[in-house]
């Protein structure tokens, strides 16, 4: 009887302790990130180094790079929809569904990058951010940045202003937004998806493409162009986000942790974008492109009445562009 009471207290013990296990296992929130750039990108390995790991055994992160799980563009949908818990959204995502934020994918609006980190941290912006959470269910967690965009293109054609631009068919990011910074350039802007932006360089589908220039090392557009042209026309960050549902269905710990590993995840990728930026310029010579700055003024001016003249500007709520500017 004694040795009965014994088995029944193990097997009891046994219940309890799978029980836990499995109680933990629950617990675990599982997060599925989407982004558009190579597995072996900087930013990649950044986001496991930094975010991932910060995030702990409470989250089980699977990413999915080169957009094998979802297209460019697609992301925000497939958040919306609840197919997806996270990605890096560019600004111009929301265009359709907030067009208020069109101020923030407007070319040169910022001078440099303290300028772009000071507009994103500063009080000004939050009208803006939760509108986009209202109305696309989206949550803005941080604001890594990325690079600032230049003009890489092939042939050897001086360009010093937007009217050198002409007929040149230089590759932008699928969508409306994206387009229009191509046309605001002076450029013929063609919709294309990055991870095929080398083989229509190569080809000649296309005549140029505009990335940062750590984009550019990356995907060695460098092999099949011939010049960068240092145009600075935009400073890219990136919405790093999480479908809103998901968020809500945290808890506070979990919302809390979250945030503080998106927060140094932004940290660290803007840091490393600056430090190889400071580079590049150097290795792009070296491996034989003409790298110059254009008249940056022209481009600047035309640009910006560009933007000014055009719908994108009725949009952008009243007051904004000058507290930016401002900053």
């Amino acid at each position: 009887m004694r040795k009965l009471n014994h088995l029944k207290g193990a097997a009891a013990a046994l219940a309890l302790g799978l029980s836990s296990v499995a109680a933990m296992a629950q617990d675990v929130v599982e997060l599925t990130y989407s982004d558009t750039v190579q597995e072996t990108d900087r930013r990649s390995t950044i986001l496991r180094e930094t975010f991932a790991t910060c995030l702990g055994d409470q989250f089980k992160f699977t990413p999915y790079f080169g957009a094998t799980l979802f297209k460019q563009g697609t992301e925000l949908t497939a958040m919306q929809r609840g197919n997806l818990d996270m990605a890096a959204l560019a600004i111009y995502d929301f265009n359709n569904q907030v067009p208020e934020t069109s101020i923030l994918g407007t070319a040169y609006l910022f001078r440099d990058y303290d300028h772009l980190r000071k507009t994103y941290d500063s009080e000004e912006l939050k009208p803006l951010i939760a509108a986009i959470e209202e109305k696309t269910g989206i949550k803005v967690l941080a604001w890594p940045y990325i690079g600032t965009r230049h003009v890489n293109i092939r042939g050897d054609k001086k360009v010093m202003t937007p009217a050198d631009l002409a007929g040149i068919k230089l590759r932008m990011p699928g969508g409306e937004g994206w387009q229009f910074v191509g046309e605001a350039l002076g450029a013929n802007p063609t919709p294309l998806a990055f991870t095929e932006v080398y083989t229509a360089l190569q080809t000649g589908a296309i005549d140029g493409q505009d990335n940062p220039l750590p984009a550019d090392k990356q995907m060695k557009f460098y092999e099949v162009t011939d010049q960068i042209i240092l145009t600075g026309h935009l400073l890219a960050a990136n919405v790093f986000s999480m479908a809103k549902s998901k968020w809500d269905s945290l808890t506070p710990d979990q919302q809390a942790k979250l945030q503080v590993c998106s927060k140094e995840f932004e940290t660290a990728l803007s840091n490393d974008t600056i430090r190889q930026e400071s580079e590049l310029v150097d290795f792009f010579k070296n491996e034989g492109l003409d790298v110059y700055e254009p008249d940056k003024a022209a481009f600047r001016t035309h640009v910006l009445e560009y933007f000014r003249n055009s719908t994108y500007s009725n949009d952008w709520p009243e007051g904004l562009i000058e507290k930016i500017n401002g900053l």
